[in-house]
């Protein structure tokens, strides 16, 4: 057991060394470049944000006002679909009222011969 704890402290410090180690052979940047890489970086989000605004602005109001004229074309075909099928009505029962007189004035007149020439025949 002790053996374990002694690997383990001896692991933990070897570790701190090599990460020190590791840390002194990074290159730093140097505050000027570290203030111009900021810089670049806020000024590609700053155009990209300004890119994006601007296209969802665009695709919004082409949306609105293409939304509105499906609706109207929609509105106004249902409209002329409904006018004509009321004016379809319209004239199909007005074909059926005069067929029926037709067939009613046939039917008279049928009706009036045979009792003519039932009266005839008495």
């Amino acid at each position: 057991m002790a053996k374990k704890n002694e690997k383990n402290i001896k692991d933990k410090t070897s570790f701190s060394k090599k990460f020190k180690a590791e840390l002194k052979k990074v290159i730093w940047p140097t505050p000027k470049q570290l203030f111009n890489n900021t810089v670049a970086v806020l000024l590609i989000v700053i155009i990209t944000a300004v890119i994006v605004f601007v296209l969802d602005i665009a695709f919004e109001s082409m949306n609105k006002y293409g939304v509105n004229k499906i609706k109207e074309s929609i509105s106004n075909s249902t409209l002329n679909n409904t006018t004509n099928k009321t004016t379809e009505n319209a004239e199909s029962d007005q074909t059926e009222a005069s067929n029926e007189e037709t067939t009613n004035t046939e039917n008279t007149v049928e009706n009036e011969a045979s009792s003519s020439e039932n009266t005839v025949e008495e």
